[in-house]
């Protein structure tokens, strides 16, 4: 078994936190400062995540989809969500949906993302989004996960290992997210590019 879970060192979020209903709500009211222009402020969210991966010496590739229902995917090659064992034997996976990433979230020198606005963290998309569907492939196990708002609405579901590791984030905008400014491909295509240390595609199934 693996040692205490308050023992863990802290990264990118508290592994001795549990769902912050608070934060989460607190986003929702805010939803306008934390996601200007709506949708294509949350896809470059997720997608930062999959640059820090990279530059980290990790993966590199990110596949985007747009579906036709508004609702987007983005996956890549990296590692997979951190999950580890407690001291109980029990399986504890990084908060990333339901708590604030502790680089940026309360930090007034968070960096920007490629659209000027300021970086808050993946609770950010999950917190806005109608449902989110993360499926995490590591070298220690796959599952998968639905949230609805930040929450989640099932315990982690095993997944068949298919011999690859990486993320993907599958998530829905609530409506004033999808409102709230255009996702062209042109544009989506143009932020990313800032990221050049990695390879994105973008399949844009939502038709004309």
């Amino acid at each position: 078994m693996d040692t205490p879970r308050a023992s863990w060192r802290n990264t990118t979020h508290d592994w001795a936190s549990t769902i912050d209903l608070d934060h989460l709500e607190h986003i929702r009211q805010s939803s306008a400062a934390f996601a200007p222009g709506g949708t294509l402020h949350l896809i470059l969210e997720v997608v930062a995540y999959v640059a820090d991966e990279a530059e980290s010496g990790h993966g590199g590739l990110c596949h985007i989809t747009l579906y036709p229902d508004g609702s987007v995917a983005v996956a890549d090659n990296g590692r997979g969500t951190d999950t580890r064992l407690d001291e109980y034997g029990r399986i504890v996976k990084k908060l990333v949906m339901a708590t604030k990433d502790l680089r940026f979230f309360d930090n007034p020198d968070a960096p920007s993302l490629p659209d000027t606005h300021i970086r808050r963290g993946m609770s950010v998309v999950a917190a806005l989004s109608t449902w989110l569907i993360h499926t995490n492939r590591r070298l220690n196990g796959s599952w998968t996960q639905r949230y609805e708002h930040g929450v989640p609405t099932a315990d982690l579901r095993p997944v068949a290992d298919d011999l690859t590791t990486g993320t993907t984030v599958h998530f829905l905008p609530d409506e004033p997210m999808r409102t709230a400014g255009s996702t062209t491909f042109d544009d989506l295509a143009r932020l990313t590019r800032a990221w050049q240390h990695l390879s994105i595609e973008i399949d844009d199934r939502r038709g004309t």
